[in-house]
């Protein structure tokens, strides 16, 4: 029997038979990691709630023929408590965990970058110190960068001249100059650039210092960039609830 510990966040769980699941978990050495916890339904199970989407934890694991098992797990950072009590940073956090499964479609190829862009995205929507919306729109924008999809936002994604440029297009990579501007293209205002700038290099006194309808603005490019780049919507991104409350 091969046995491997590791640290990851458990990004799904699917029941398996009468009793057991099959957890999900984004590793910070492995990678991706399906992996079935035996009898963690029953009742008298010790470790069915260390193995919930948003736990941060500390897993052993043996290798199986098909999949591997749980054996231990300790929580390390019980995010889902403070997540789940509120809406907006529990929808935030489920499309966190979706993209980040998207985005590690290889079981078993390390993704050190994405996981500890997860881990940071959960840590700060379950402390509450910042607007959820944010928060998840600068892990957005992270993990495109980290999948080869980072926008151009200070030149042209086409010619690369430098900008600020007056135009937007998803299908060209980001922002593209008067010359290159293909039809369809959008006009936002300059400061949803700078917000997209900020939120992607963490220049959070920038990004706070927005309004509402700049927030807006960017979060529905974001969406749209990671859903071409995806060619499909992610099911949990419509119920995100953007409104600052």
């Amino acid at each position: 029997m091969s046995l491997y510990r590791d640290t990851g966040v458990v990004l799904r769980v699917q029941k398996l038979g009468e009793a057991d699941r099959i957890i999900t978990l984004l590793t910070q050495k492995h990678g991706k990691v399906r992996a079935v916890a035996k009898g963690v339904r029953k009742m008298t199970s010790r470790i069915g709630a260390r193995v919930e989407p948003f736990a941060h934890v500390d897993a052993q694991f043996y290798t199986g023929r098909t999949l591997d098992v749980i054996t231990q797990v300790q929580t390390l950072d019980a995010f889902g408590a403070s997540i789940a009590a509120d809406y907006r940073r529990y929808t935030a956090g489920c499309a966190v965990l979706e993209t980040a499964d998207r985005l590690s479609a290889e079981e078993g190829e390390p993704v050190l970058r994405l996981y500890l862009l997860v881990a940071g995205a959960l840590r700060a929507l379950a402390d509450g110190a910042r607007d959820s919306s944010l928060v998840l729109d600068a892990f957005l924008l992270r993990a495109l960068a980290f999948a080869g999809w980072a926008p151009a936002i200070a030149e042209c994604a086409r010619c690369g001249e430098p900008g600020p440029h007056p135009a937007f297009s998803v299908q060209a990579g980001g922002s593209v100059c008067p010359r290159c501007r293909p039809a369809g293209s959008a006009s936002p205002p300059r400061e949803v650039l700078t917000l997209m700038d900020a939120l992607a290099h963490g220049t959070w006194d920038v990004a706070e210092a927005c309004g509402e309808p700049v927030r807006r603005e960017t979060s529905g490019l974001v969406a749209a960039l990671l859903q071409w780049h995806l060619e499909r919507q992610l099911r949990s991104l419509p119920l995100v609830e953007r409104k600052r409350t």
